[in-house]
């Protein structure tokens, strides 16, 4: 054998093992030891090991715990009755876990690194209505004498055909199990690496959470950020302890009221829309108080700061947002029509956007809707066609004048357009807004900060400038304040 011919314009190529060699390099690791548990699409990732061979060595047990009564008899009953929960995945994970603990002498076996693999998951049901999700996760060792880490994540499936499915979660299966040996210590490509073999046509992940002594250093919240940039999901949710939840279970059949802002950072505009878009939201007929929920929606493309995403920038307008005890959404949606088409994935009940007028005026702007075959209309169908008002916030004008849904302008062609939905009170204008805070803009107080100048605090909610300065959040910094007094 020759040396390997290179030639000038080669590019590198990224070498992704195989699925077979994933299975195989795991099996032939004489300390990788553990069992799979897989509920609900067949023993589709334990599969690819018995098939790559060397699995004696590595399968402690595969099982299918099909019929819900067998699986309630092994993992217990849960109070809800529902199988495809995270509940039930990390019990199946700890009880398996616990089971080779309990038979396998540490003595005899000083050096084995123990796991359990498990998926709950529900494909793509008869009448082909509902595609199809699951729970997928292992909780391992990376030394036998340490405490265990867990990966565990939430996916959909895309694909029509339950056999394609089944395929697709052995895959994904194999990928996070030699991930979460392999490349541990790499988190974001560990999430990339997920999709080898896999298409992002066959598979949405919307949820991740990374725990245990390896992970000690993992900012989930940036985690699902990742899940975003790379296309993986859509949109991401955290609750306000700044944890990641799963979207659907959040909004499922709920009242709500969504606000999209830039929020760097949360300003005394912001406050005032949200509480007194808030009050006229609850005084609607059809809305629960005890069902809504207030989303802040912060879209990537307003994270993108010269192109690229500026993580540090992310983390510090998602923990003022959580911090204020809110609920913040990261997505990939540019127009308003796509959240709200989102959120009806999830809930019929009647849905709120507050927005300020220059918003408003944005989305009657046709250049946004050119890629629609049917153009403006067809967002707005799906804007308004639901049970959705908008709630506005009036703004400054040039002269000083207050500008409210009277008197805004649109493009001359969409003022019938306008007028149609005015009309029919699909918009309607914040009267008992703060009159004195409409010259506040959440620009100026970032340009403020950022060059050390003071005046900026009273702008902001109580509570949020200590935050800022406390956590040296966008840009910070106590000497350039002391340089600029001096």
């Amino acid at each position: 054998m020759g040396t390997e011919i290179k030639l000038k314009g080669d590019k590198v190529i990224e070498q992704i093992p195989s699925i077979k060699d994933k299975a195989l390099r795991i099996n032939l690791n004489e300390n990788i030891y553990g069992t799979f548990a897989e509920i609900g699409a067949g023993q589709e990732t334990v599969r690819h090991f018995f098939r790559s061979g060397g699995s004696s060595g590595t399968i402690a047990k595969a099982m299918s715990a099909y019929d819900k009564d067998f699986s309630d008899a092994v993992y217990g009953i849960e109070s809800d009755g529902r199988y495809v929960t995270e509940n039930r995945l990390k019990k199946m994970l700890t009880f398996e876990g616990e089971l080779i603990e309990e038979r396998l002498s540490r003595e005899k076996h000083p050096n084995k690194l123990f796991f359990s693999y498990a998926n709950t998951v529900a494909t793509i049901d008869f009448a082909k209505q509902f595609k199809g999700h699951g729970w997928v996760g292992i909780r391992y060792q990376i030394e036998p004498d340490e405490a265990y880490n867990e990966i565990i994540l939430h996916i959909r499936f895309k694909e029509t055909d339950a056999r394609l499915q089944q395929e697709t979660l052995g895959i994904l299966g194999v990928n996070l199990i030699y991930g979460a040996f392999y490349k541990y210590n790499d988190p974001k490509r560990l999430l990339r690496y997920l999709y080898d073999h896999l298409d992002k046509d066959q598979l949405e992940i919307d949820t991740i959470n990374f725990s245990g002594p390896r992970f000690a250093d993992v900012d989930n919240r940036l985690m699902s950020l990742q899940l975003v940039k790379n296309g993986m999901t859509d949109a991401v949710m955290f609750n306000p302890e700044g944890k990641n939840v799963l979207p659907a279970a959040v909004l499922y059949k709920k009242n709500l009221l969504a606000f999209r802002g830039s929020f760097r950072p949360v300003t005394n505009v912001n406050l005032d829309m949200y509480e007194k878009s808030l009050k006229m939201f609850l005084g609607e007929n059809k809305v629960d108080k005890d069902n809504t929920l207030v989303v802040f929606e912060i879209t990537l493309s307003n994270l993108r700061s010269d192109g690229e995403i500026d993580e540090r920038d992310f983390m510090d307008r998602a923990e003022l947002l959580c911090s204020l005890g809110q609920t913040v959404m990261i997505s990939n949606f540019q127009e308003y029509y796509k959240v709200v088409e989102y959120f009806s994935n999830y809930t019929k009940a009647r849905m709120g956007l507050a927005m300020g007028v220059n918003n408003l005026v944005d989305i009657f702007d046709e250049k946004y809707y050119r890629h629609l075959s049917g153009g403006i209309l067809e967002a707005f169908g799906k804007l308004f066609y639901r049970d959705m008002k908008v709630f506005l916030y009036p703004m400054l004008g040039d002269n000083g004048e207050v500008i409210t849904s009277d008197n805004l302008k649109v493009h001359p062609r969409m003022k019938e357009l306008y007028k149609f939905f005015k009309f029919n009170g699909k918009v309607v204008d914040i009267k008992d807004y703060n009159p004195n805070i409409l010259n506040v803009f959440s620009r100026e107080v970032l340009k403020m900060i950022g060059q050390g100048k003071t005046g900026w605090e009273p702008m902001l909610p109580s509570g949020v400038a200590e935050i800022i300065k406390e956590h040296h959040l966008f840009g910070y910094h106590p000497q350039k304040e002391l340089e600029q007094k001096a």
